[in-house]
Order: structure tokens, then sequence, then C-alpha cells
């Protein structure tokens, strides 16, 4: 059989590296190779892919001044997410980031469209540099950024058609801070990071309740319209990024900060940190949220409805512990003077024997 019409030079290329080993696709996918840092870092991303230089990059800093409610936002509703239909996830470490796969049978009410799951990853720092969020909330950058990735089920047939489109993707955006106890949900994740330790290596794990990702409050978020937070950047993600913070403790934090690498097993370890872009230009963009902003505590509807009974039966039980005592002071009143009007006549006959005796 003669080999493929390829030009001398690349021929002698493609036998060099089946004959070495060397791979010439970067460990998140094909594509020129990219990093955070270094020459091939996110401030040369647009040298090779145009996207990351546009005018509606992701991530951003929300600020609150620049925040305009919108009280019309429906609340997310993820639908399938607490009992997914697939038994296992696929883990995998991709040298950029660790990812999860998740069930298409997953997905979301509360957006103009129905947008189904695909995965899960992370974003971090690193132990010196602990602070890796990507979004940050009016400067504040937090440990750590769990995004789940969805595409628009309704208009693509796939993830690889939606990616490039501008309404093909919808991101959700967990924000991560430090706490005192281990999150039992992310333990689903975490624990089997040594088993992807180095690049390209993956794991199937069972599945979980991935609702228990995701905060309480799924009525509190903020929206905009963005991309891609990696190569190729494309500008094409609704971002739901939520105003309630999830905790991880601090031994879960510093797993995530040491177990990966961004390298293969058999290349010289390259710890995978600090695995997070910095904060792009707003532009032109508005930021929606579906809560007032600019108060100091918010609250759901259903705490509303707590707070306002927890009011009104404080009210009533005060009225009637008023009422109470009330009624006691009178009988004890009532009682008081039966008692003087018995005394007096008891004493009458004595005050007239003694004028007699006089």
């Amino acid at each position: 059989m003669s080999p493929p019409s390829l030009a001398p030079a690349r021929w002698v290329l493609a036998v060099l590296v089946l004959c070495q080993g060397i791979s010439l696709v970067p460990a998140g996918g094909g594509g020129s190779p990219w990093t955070y840092a270094g020459p091939h870092g996110q401030d040369h991303w647009p040298d090779t892919y145009p996207d990351c230089g546009g005018t509606a990059q992701s991530p951003i800093d929300i600020q609150s001044s620049d925040v305009e409610y919108e009280p019309s936002l429906p609340p997310i509703q993820p639908e399938g997410y607490r009992s997914p239909e697939d038994p296992l996830f696929m883990l995998s470490n991709n040298g950029h980031t660790v990812e999860m796969s998740l069930s298409e049978t997953m997905f979301l009410h509360g957006l103009p469209r129905r947008y189904n799951a695909v995965q899960l990853h992370l974003h971090w720092g690193s132990r010196s540099r602990p602070l890796g969020s990507e979004h940050q909330l009016d400067g504040q950058k937090f440990p750590a950024e769990l995004h789940i990735v969805h595409f628009n089920s309704e208009r693509y047939a796939n993830v690889s058609q939606a990616k490039n489109k501008p309404d093909g993707l919808a991101v959700l955006g967990i924000l991560i801070e430090a706490g005192e106890i281990v999150n039992e949900a992310y333990e689903n994740i975490l624990k089997y990071l040594s088993k992807v330790k180095f690049a390209g290596e993956k794991i199937s794990i069972p599945s979980f309740n991935v609702l228990q990702l995701l905060p309480e409050k799924l009525d509190q978020f903020y929206r905009y319209r963005g991309s891609l937070t990696t190569p190729p950047c494309h500008q094409s993600v609704l971002w739901t990024v939520f105003h309630q913070k999830v905790q991880l403790s601090k031994s879960q934090l510093e797993n995530l900060q040491g177990a990966l690498h961004s390298t293969g097993p058999e290349s010289s370890p390259i710890p995978l940190v600090e695995n997070f872009r910095t904060t792009q230009t707003l532009n032109q963009r508005t930021v929606y949220s579906s809560f007032p902003v600019g108060s100091t505590f918010t609250y759901s509807a259903g705490e509303v409805v707590a707070i306002v009974f927890g009011i009104l039966f404080g009210f009533l039980g005060l009225f009637f512990a008023v009422h109470v005592i009330t009624k006691s002071i009178r009988a004890s009143k009532r009682t008081g003077q039966k008692d003087i009007v018995l005394k007096s006549s008891s004493a009458l006959p004595s005050e007239q024997d003694s004028s007699a005796n006089i």
C-alpha cells in the first residue's frame, strides 16, 4: 500500500512522531498548545486564537455599581441533577484542569432555551497563591471556581456544533470559599484526584447527586453574555454566576492545589496549579442580577414567608403574654379588694363593742 500523499517534510515528521512517541496534540485536545503563563500563556492567546482578543470575553470582575437588577429573571432549576441516569461519570486530567463528564439527561430550566449538561471542571490557585477563582465580585477573588457546561439542545445536536455559536452554550459558575467542614458532595470528585494525577489519565467514578455541588440559593445570581475562559475563547456563553458561595475545607483546597500535574507520567512533573484566566474588560456589556445587589441581606421567597410568619407569631405570642399578665394583675387586684372589704367588715363589731364599753 502506498503511503498517504503528504509533503516530504510532513511525512518525515510523521514518521519521527510515530517512532519516538512524541505528542503534537496539547493535553486539552486539538489545536495549538496553550498554557496560562509563559510563551504560550494567556497574553499570547489572541495570536493563535483570535476570539481570545474579542470584546465579550470572560471572566469578568462583577462590580455592584455596574449591575442592573432584573426581577423577571427566573431561578435556575436543574432537572436530572439529583439522580443522573448514567451510573458512572468519567473523570479526567486534560492537562489544564480536572474534568468530569455529565449525563445529557441533565438540563436546566430558567434559561431562554433548554440547555443540556456536558461536563464540569474546576479552576484553582496554588498553596503559595491560594486565590484561584476566575470571576471576581467587587474585586474579591476566591480560592476556586466550579464551571458546569451546557449546550443549547433545542438548536444544536451536540456541544461540538454549539460551542462557537452565539447562543450555543450556558455555563453555571459557582464560587468556592474556604470553610471549616469537609464538603461531602465535592469529596465525590476530590477523593479520586490521585487516580488522575497526570495529564491524559482517566477514571470512571460512581455518579452522584450533582445538585449538591450547587449553592442552596439558586434564585440569586448574576447573568451576562461572555465567552469560554480558555482557548479558543468562543464568545458563545450565557453565564450564570451564583451570588452565594460554596465552602470547601482547608484540606480539600490543599488537595486540589497539590494533587495534579499538567504533564504526562513520562515527562518532568509540572504541578497543575493557578489555572485561571485574568479578568477581562466588560466593554459595553450589561451584567444583570436576579436580586437587589445593593441590599445588605437578600432572602429567597421561602425565607421571606418564614420571616413574615415568624414576626406574626411573635406578635401573637407577645399579645397573649401581655393578656395573661394583665388578666393576672386584674385578678390580683380583685382579690386584694375583697380582702380589704372583708377585713373592714370584720372590724366593725369590735369597734362597736369598744364604743359601748366607753
